[in-house]
C-alpha cells in the first residue's frame, strides 16, 4: 500500500509533490486546482507555477486530473461506497470499492469493522449484498483497509432470484449471484417450480454451517426470456424493481393538480413526438415565427409537472433518489415512478389536461438565443405523433394524424433549422457511432438487431431539449440557486496523450497547447469520414473522453460546448431532473411545492448517488442485451461473421459483429504461431517475428466458437489475417510494447462453417 516516492524538489512558494498527496488523502469529496490553491494560499502568479506543477504530477503519474477530482491512481477517498461481498475465515465482513477501474490492479482488500456497541443499530448493521458508505483506514498490516460504516444505502432484498434445481437429496436454488451459495427449499416451499426454471426466492432462514433456506415467492419461467434475463441484470446490479407497498399506496392516493396559480396554455397546440411504442410522455414542443425578430422564432417547450405530486421527503420520493433513473430493456421498462404517476397523471396525453412547467425561447434568425422565460401552466397536448410521423409530415406526405397540424410541424421544422445554424457555431462533439436495437417477438426471444435511421426529427428533439435545459442551468445560476448540473468534463492529460500518440501513428496531429475544444475532435473526425479509418477513429476518439456526471459543481458541458447545462426535460425517468424542477418551482415562486435540500453537502451527495445509479443502469442494459444476443447466436456455433476490432488487450482482441453489433473475445492463444506485443499506444497487437497486426477498428473474420449466454458472453477465433505493419521504435516507460506470452496455436486446424 504505501508508496515510496523519490525526493522532489520544492519550488518556492509552492508545496511539494508530498504536501499536495497528503492533502489530497485527506481531502473527502471533489478536490481540483482552486481547491488545491486556496488550502495552500496560493495567489497571483504563483497560480501558473502550481498549474505547471499539477501538469507534471499528472505526466508522472503521481496522480490523475488535472480537472475533475484529483488524488493518487489506485487510491481510495477516505470515504467512500463499497459492496459487503463475503466473510473472511475471521468472520468478519469484507467488501470491495464500488468504483473500482480494474486497469489499476486488483481491489484492496477491505474489512469491516465491528459496530461498537454504542451504535448497534439493526437499520444500519451491514450484511452480504449491501452498499455502504463507509471511512476507511489503512491497515498497514494486510496491506488493505478497515471500513467503519458511516451509513448502510443500500440494503440487500430479502427477496434475490435463483434457479431451482431438483435432485434426488432436495430441492435446491443456485443463485444467480455467483459469489453467492446454494440454498436448500423448505418442504412444501417449492411453489410447483420445475427443474431449470428461474424464481424469485425469500429466505426464511439463515444457517451458521449449514445452507440457508428459502422458499419460492414466483415462477418466473424459462431462463431464456427476456423476462427473465432482464430480471438477473436488475437483481446482479442491486436496481430496485418493485415499489414498496407504501409508494403504492401514496401514489394511488393522488388527486390530479389543480389550476390554482397557473397559467392557461391549454388552447397552444403543442405537439409530443416520441417514439412509436413510448408509454409516457412528457416533453411537447410548439414554435412560431417571432413578428418583432425578422428571421427568428419563438420556441416553445413544456414538460410534465412531476414535482407536483411527489412531495419532497415522501416516500416515493425516497424510492424514486435511490432508483435514481428508469431503466430501458428491450422489452421491458423499470420506471423510476409508479406507473400511476408516470403514465397517467404526468403524462402528457393528448386533448387531456396536465401540469407542466413550460420555457419559452427567442432564437434570432442566426440562431443565437436573446431571452427565455419559465411560466407554470395548465395545457393540453394537441396530438400525439410518433418521430415517423412527424418526419412524414415534414417530408410533404401527413398521415391522417399529422394532416390537421401541418402549419404547426412546418413551423417547427423552420425553428428548427434556426436553432441548427446555433448548433453548427457551437460546434458540439460529433461522434458517430451506430446504435443498434434489439427486437423481440412476442415469446421475449430476439427476431432480430437492427440499426433505427436516424431522423431529422430525432435531432430537432433533440436540440430543443438541449436548449431548454440550457435555460434551467442559466435561470438557476442567476437567482445562485442551489442546482445540480449535467457535468462533462474535458478529457484528461493521460487520455489526450494517448490520442496523439495514436493519432501521430496515423500521420495526423492533434493540437497541444491552446483551449480544447470538441472542433479539434470535429476536424479529426471531418478527415477520415468515409474512409476506411472512420470506424477505428470514431472508437478511439470516444474512449478519449470523460464520463458525463451530475455535480453541484459546474465545469461545464465540454461535449456539447456548453458553459453551464443541467438536466430538466425528464423528471418522471431521471431524478435529476425533478431536483431541478423544484428549483425552479422554488426560486422562481412558482408554489410551496418546490423544496429542494438547501445545504449544498447533502446536494453534492444526492449528485454522486444518482450518478452511480445511472452508471449501473448502464451497466445492466447492456448486460441483458449481451445475454440476449449470446443466446439468439447459440445455435449458430461454427459460423462465420464479418466484424470489425472493438478493443485490444494484452489477453487478446475484442470483435463487433456488424450485423448485430455483438462484441465476443478472440484470445490471443488463437491468432497464431507468432509471439505478439501489445503496443498500448497504437491499439494493437503486432507479431514479433512476421509483423502481422491487429489494431482497433480493423475489420475482421471471425468463427464463432462458443456462446455462453448465462455469462454473455461469445469467443471467436480469427478467420481473417492482420496486416503486414513496419515496427514501431521503443515506446515510452510504462506504456506502449508490452510482450504477451500465450501458448502456439494453429490456424490450419480450424473446421470451417
Amino acid at each position: 500500500m504505501p508508496r515510496i516516492k523519490k525526493p522532489a524538489k520544492q519550488t518556492p512558494g509552492l508545496p511539494s509533490r508530498e504536501d499536495i498527496l497528503a492533502f489530497l488523502a485527506e481531502s473527502p469529496g471533489r478536490v481540483g486546482k482552486r481547491e488545491i490553491g486556496k488550502a495552500f494560499n496560493i495567489k497571483g502568479a504563483a497560480r501558473i507555477g502550481l498549474k505547471r506543477l499539477l501538469r507534471d504530477m499528472v505526466e508522472a503519474g503521481d496522480i490523475e486530473g488535472p480537472r475533475r477530482k484529483m488524488r493518487r491512481p489506485g487510491d481510495l477517498p477516505s470515504v467512500t461506497v463499497v459492496l459487503v461481498d463475503g466473510l473472511d475465515s475471521d468472520g468478519d465482513l469484507t467488501a470491495t470499492p464500488l468504483e473500482w477501474d480494474e486497469t489499476w490492479g486488483d481491489a484492496p482488500s477491505i474489512v469491516i469493522a465491528p459496530m461498537t456497541a454504542r451504535r448497534k443499530d439493526p437499520r444500519q448493521a451491514p450484511g452480504v449484498g449491501d452498499r455502504v458508505l463507509a471511512r476507511l483506514t489503512p491497515d498497514p498490516q494486510s496491506g488493505g483497509f478497515s471500513a467503519k460504516v458511516i451509513k448502510v444505502l443500500q440494503k440487500k432484498p430479502s427477496a434475490s432470484l435463483g434457479i431451482f434445481r431438483t435432485s434426488g437429496n432436495g430441492d435446491r436454488i443456485v443463485p444467480i449471484d455467483r459469489k453467492a451459495k446454494e440454498l436448500a427449499v423448505a418442504s412444501g416451499q417449492a411453489n410447483n417450480a420445475v427443474d431449470g426454471e428461474l424464481v424469485s426466492i425469500e429466505i426464511t432462514r439463515t444457517g451458521q454451517y449449514g445452507a440457508s433456506v428459502a422458499r419460492v415467492i414466483e415462477r418466473i419461467g424459462d431462463v431464456s426470456s427476456e423476462k427473465a434475463i432482464s430480471l438477473i441484470a436488475l437483481e446482479e446490479h442491486g436496481i430496485p424493481y418493485r415499489f414498496p407497498p407504501e409508494v403504492i399506496a401514496e401514489t394511488d392516493a393522488v388527486k390530479p393538480a389543480a389550476m390554482g396559480r397557473r397559467d392557461d396554455w391549454r388552447d397552444l397546440p403543442l405537439l409530443t413526438i416520441d417514439p412509436a411504442d413510448a408509454r409516457d410522455h412528457d416533453d411537447a414542443v410548439h414554435a412560431m415565427a417571432d413578428p418583432e425578430n425578422p428571421g427568428g422564432f419563438i420556441v416553445t417547450v413544456a414538460i410534465a409537472d412531476v414535482s407536483a405530486y411527489i412531495a419532497t421527503g415522501s416516500a416515493t420520493d425516497r424510492e424514486a433518489r435511490i432508483r435514481g433513473n428508469s431503466v430501458y430493456f428491450p422489452g421491458r421498462v423499470v420506471p423510476m415512478l409508479p406507473e400511476r404517476i408516470s403514465n397517467d397523471l404526468c403524462s402528457l396525453r393528448e386533448n387531456e389536461d396536465r401540469p407542466a412547467l413550460a420555457v419559452r425561447m427567442i432564437f434570432e434568425a442566426s440562431g443565437r438565443k436573446t431571452s427565455h422565460r419559465f411560466h407554470r401552466i395548465m395545457m393540453r397536448s394537441a396530438v400525439k405523433l410518433s418521430y415517423n410521423e412527424a418526419q412524414a409530415a415534414a417530408d410533404g406526405k401527413p398521415g391522417e394524424k399529422a394532416d390537421p397540424f401541418q402549419a404547426i410541424i412546418d413551423d417547427l421544422w423552420a425553428a428548427y433549422a434556426v436553432l441548427a445554424k446555433g448548433r453548427a457555431s457551437r460546434e458540439p462533439l460529433e461522434i458517430e457511432i451506430p446504435e443498434r436495437k434489439v427486437m423481440l417477438r412476442e415469446d421475449g426471444s430476439v427476431d432480430r438487431i437492427y440499426v433505427p435511421p436516424r431522423l431529422e426529427a430525432h435531432k430537432l428533439i433533440e436540440e430543443f431539449m438541449i436548449q431548454a435545459n440550457v435555460c434551467a442551468a442559466e435561470t438557476l445560476e442567476g437567482k445562485h440557486a442551489p442546482t445540480v448540473y449535467r457535468s462533462h468534463d474535458e478529457p484528461s492529460w493521460e487520455k489526450l496523450e494517448a490520442l496523439r500518440d495514436f493519432l501521430g501513428s496515423m500521420d495526423m496531429s492533434f493540437p497541444k497547447s491552446g483551449a480544447l475544444r470538441p472542433s479539434h475532435f470535429n476536424n479529426v473526425l471531418r478527415r477520415v469520414r468515409d474512409t476506411p479509418n472512420a470506424v477505428l477513429v470514431n472508437e478511439v476518439i470516444l474512449r478519449s473522453q470523460s464520463q458525463a456526471e451530475y455535480s453541484t459543481q459546474n465545469i461545464g458541458h465540454f461535449g456539447l460546448n456548453l458553459r453551464r447545462y443541467a438536466h430538466f426535460t425528464s423528471p418522471i425517468r431521471r431524478y435529476a431532473d425533478l431536483l431541478i424542477h423544484r428549483a425552479l418551482i422554488a426560486s422562481l415562486n412558482f408554489g410551496p411545492d418546490g423544496a429542494i435540500a438547501d445545504d449544498i453537502k447533502e446536494l453534492e451527495r444526492i449528485a454522486g448517488e444518482i450518478s452511480l445509479a445511472e452508471r449501473r443502469a448502464m451497466k445492466a442494459e447492456r448486460d441483458t442485451k449481451d445475454r440476449l444476443i449470446a443466446l439468439w447466436l447459440a445455435d449458430r456455433i461454427g459460423a462465420r461473421f464479418a466484424g470489425h476490432i472493438r478493443g485490444v488487450t494484452r489477453s487478446g482482441l475484442f470483435v463487433e459483429l456488424d450485423e448485430t453489433g455483438a462484441d465476443g473475445f478472440v484470445p490471443i492463444s488463437t491468432l497464431g504461431t507468432d509471439y505478439f506485443e501489445f503496443e498500448e499506444s497504437h491499439h494493437r497487437l503486432v507479431g514479433r517475428t512476421t509483423g502481422e497486426t491487429f489494431q482497433l477498428g480493423m475489420a475482421a473474420e471471425v468463427r464463432l466458437v462458443e456462446a455462453i449466454p448465462f455469462a454473455g458472453s461469445l469467443r471467436f477465433e480469427m478467420e481473417s489475417s492482420g496486416v503486414m505493419t513496419k515496427r514501431s521504435g521503443t515506446a515510452r516507460k510504462g506504456r506502449g510494447k508490452r510482450p504477451v506470452k500465450r501458448k502456439k496455436a494453429a490456424r490450419g486446424k480450424r473446421a470451417s462453417s
